[in-house]
C-alpha cells in the first residue's frame, strides 16, 4: 500500500514498487507517463499543472481515438503540448531533459513498461512515483490507493476521496436496483468488438465486462472464464453455441478495417447471422471504453444505458445519455456524450441495423 509523510516542503512517498521517493509538496508543473495516468490527474482536477504529454495525445493520432477518450475531449490543449515520449510508458529521457520548464515530478503508471523509474530520475533528475491504474473490479482498492497518493502528492486529498466515492455511490447504485431480479427475469447477453491494444471484432469479449457484473446480467462469456477482468478472444463457433439473446457492440470496433469489425461480421456473415439476437433485431451500440486504458466514466454510462436495455422497470427514471454527461461532467469537468457521439454518428446508445448484402 502507497503511503506519505509529509514535511514543511516535501513529501516522501512510497510508491507501487515499494520505493521511497521524495518529491516537492504540491508541485506544479508535472507530466504523466503510461496508459490512463493522465486521465486520472484530469478525473482530479489538476490538469493545469501538466506541461508535457506522451504520442498518445498527438493530434496527429486517430481522431476516434481521441475521441473515445473523454478527458481528452474535455481538454483539446493536450493536442498541442510538447511530447516527451512514446506512449505506454516508452519515455524519453533526453525529451524530458529538454522540456522548458522542467517538470517537477513524473507520475508513471504500469511503472516498468519503458525507462525505470530509477533510471528515469538518474538521467533527468526528476522524481519519479510508480502507480498502477486498477480497475472497477477486482483491482479497485489499487485504482483508489492511486487516486490518493497522487491526490496526496498534488495537495488534491479532498478530491480524491471526492471520486472515490462518486465511483462507490454509482456501484451501490446500480447493485440497489438489479439485485433482487430472479434469474429467469435476465436476458443472456454478450459484448463484441471490445478493443485491447487496438480495434478488434465481435470476438473480442470481456468476461468481467463491468457493465453486466454490476447490473448482475447474465452474460454468456462469464461461463468458464472466472469473470476474468481482461478482454480475450474467443473462437466464432463457441459465440454460435453460447447464442446470447441481446448483443452489445462496442463503438471502438468501427475504427476496425470493414471485414473485420463486428457490425460488418455479423452482416455478412451466414452463419453469425442465425444468432437469436440479430435475427430479432437485439442488437445495441455503447461507449467505447478502452481507449488508452480504461474510461472510468464511460463504463458507468454503458452500465446504466445496458440496465436500462435490460431491466427497463429497474432503469424507468434513467436517461442513458444525461446520466452519461452527469458522470463527464464531474469526472472530466464537461459534458462530452455529444462530441463523442459525434465521431461514431448513429451508434451511441442505439439499436443497431446491420443491414444486409
Amino acid at each position: 500500500m502507497f503511503t506519505t509523510q509529509i514535511f514543511a516542503d516535501s513529501l516522501s512517498v512510497v510508491d507501487s514498487l515499494g520505493r521511497t521517493v521524495a518529491v516537492p509538496a504540491s508541485p506544479d508543473r508535472v507530466i504523466c507517463s503510461g496508459s490512463g495516468c493522465l486521465r486520472l490527474l484530469v478525473y482530479l482536477q489538476a490538469q493545469d499543472r501538466v506541461i508535457a504529454v506522451d504520442s498518445a495525445e498527438d493530434q496527429g493520432n486517430d481522431v476516434r481515438a481521441l475521441a473515445a477518450r473523454p478527458y481528452s475531449q474535455a481538454n483539446p490543449q493536450f493536442r498541442n503540448m510538447p511530447v516527451f515520449g512514446e506512449f505506454r510508458g516508452m519515455d524519453s529521457p533526453e525529451l524530458i531533459a529538454g522540456l522548458t520548464p522542467q517538470p517537477q515530478v513524473i507520475f508513471k503508471v504500469s511503472p516498468l513498461s519503458g525507462p525505470h523509474p530509477d533510471v528515469l530520475t538518474e538521467k533527468t533528475g526528476i522524481p519519479v512515483i510508480g502507480l498502477e491504474y486498477g480497475n472497477l473490479t477486482d483491482k479497485r482498492e489499487q485504482l483508489y490507493e492511486t487516486l490518493r497518493t497522487m491526490g496526496r502528492v498534488l495537495g488534491r486529498e479532498d478530491r480524491a476521496d471526492e471520486v472515490v466515492g462518486f465511483l462507490e455511490k454509482h456501484r451501490e447504485d446500480l447493485a440497489r436496483r438489479t439485485a433482487d431480479i430472479p434469474e429467469e427475469r435476465r436476458p443472456t447477453c454478450y459484448v463484441g468488438g471490445v478493443a485491447s491494444r487496438g480495434t478488434h471484432g465481435i470476438t473480442s469479449t470481456e468476461p468481467g465486462y463491468p457493465p453486466f457484473l454490476f447490473t448482475n446480467a447474465r452474460n454468456v462469456a462469464a461461463s468458464g472464464f472466472s469473470g476474468k477482468s481482461e478482454v480475450i478472444q474467443i473462437s466464432k463457433e463457441q459465440l454460435l453455441a453460447w447464442d446470447p439473446e441481446v448483443l452489445f457492440l462496442d463503438a471502438n470496433t468501427t475504427r476496425s478495417a470493414d471485414q473485420a469489425n463486428a457490425m460488418s461480421q455479423l452482416r455478412d456473415d451466414p452463419a453469425l447471422a442465425t444468432l437469436s439476437a440479430v435475427t430479432s433485431g437485439n442488437i445495441w451500440g455503447v461507449l467505447p471504453y478502452n481507449s488508452y486504458n480504461t474510461n472510468y466514466g464511460s463504463v458507468l454510462a454503458n452500465c446504466y444505458f445496458v440496465g436500462k436495455i435490460l431491466f427497463p422497470d429497474r432503469f424507468a427514471d434513467v436517461d442513458p445519455v444525461r446520466m452519461a454527461d452527469e458522470l463527464y461532467t464531474f469526472l472530466v469537468g464537461k459534458a462530452v456524450f455529444q462530441e463523442i457521439e459525434a465521431s461514431f454518428p448513429g451508434f451511441m446508445f442505439s439499436k443497431l441495423d446491420i443491414g444486409g448484402k
